[in-house]
């Protein structure tokens, strides 16, 4: 479709585009007023990679569109783990490596959104705030009730574990309530309207839409970006020695440039599209 708003145009243009929940809707709306949408990152590491860097430019496209965008860290999702695209449950982490892991993450996100206090500016936000203050009977007598373990069971992030026979436990199985419930917080204290992701995070945020819709009756929207490969059909992200890591403490910056420097011909016009602010 041919969209009317800045953002929807920019985000098809550099081909970040995957999924719309309602793209007339969002579109409308785009065009009219300023949006607020998150994108949520689990501090997992003490360095942000690659493909959370394809993530982060979903913000910095909204911003550019004239929208205010929030990094949500996953301070409080992280000690449960996502079990999207895991084939076993996430080792636990203490609330000690939870923080050296968000400070070491930070400057990513600094480097590349304009935080200030304009009504597009960004804004960096720790969703263990909310959700080490919830209590566990507050939560399912609240919450539980408009999530059916039938629906659940249908998302891949469930489904393919369970087709594998691998182990999920009833603590990941929590998660997409809590990253819906998430998108119910930012809805109410920030009017925040949209969530953005990667294609694997499509069922999480379909139920914060819904979770919205059926506690506030409010309409939020979410877009998913589609998974990024390379031409070879391998996934991005990964060289012989591992993850490409933004942080240069975990990754020289030779080895992080040599990276792009041997991206195949094939590659090199969607990562220009996709990285950078080079004009079309």
């Amino acid at each position: 479709m041919t969209y009317e708003s800045d953002l929807l145009r920019l985000l098809e243009e550099r081909g970040h585009l995957h999924q719309i929940t309602d793209p007339g809707a969002l579109d409308s709306r785009a065009a009219k007023q300023v949006i607020t949408g998150y994108v949520g990152f689990d501090p997992t590491a003490s360095s942000l990679h690659i493909g959370n860097l394809a993530s982060i430019m979903l913000l910095k496209r909204l911003q550019q569109a004239g929208h205010r965008p929030i990094v949500i860290l996953g301070g409080g999702t992280a000690k449960v783990g996502d079990p999207s695209g895991k084939d076993e449950t996430r080792q636990l982490m203490t609330d000690e490596r939870l923080a050296g892991n968000i400070a070491g993450i930070k400057g990513s996100f600094e480097r590349i959104l304009d935080f200030n206090d304009s009504d597009t500016g960004a804004l960096l936000i720790n969703n263990d705030d909310w959700l080490s203050k919830l209590g566990y009977v507050e939560m399912l007598r609240d919450v539980g009730p408009h999530f059916t373990i039938n629906r659940m069971l249908t998302f891949d992030s469930v489904k393919t574990r369970l087709d594998r026979e691998q182990p999920l436990s009833f603590l990941e199985f929590n998660y997409m309530i809590m990253q819906a419930y998430d998108y119910l917080v930012l809805a109410r204290d920030y009017d925040c309207q949209l969530q953005l992701g990667g294609s694997d995070q499509w069922g999480n945020i379909v139920n914060g839409i819904e979770l919205n819709r059926r506690i506030d009756a409010r309409e939020v929207y979410g877009v998913t970006a589609p998974l990024i490969t390379r031409a070879d059909g391998t996934k991005m992200g990964k060289s012989v020695d591992g993850a490409i890591w933004l942080n240069e403490d975990a990754l020289p910056a030779y080895d992080f440039w040599q990276y792009w420097r041997n991206t195949d011909d094939r590659d090199v016009g969607k990562f220009l599209r996709l990285f950078t602010d080079l004009s079309l």
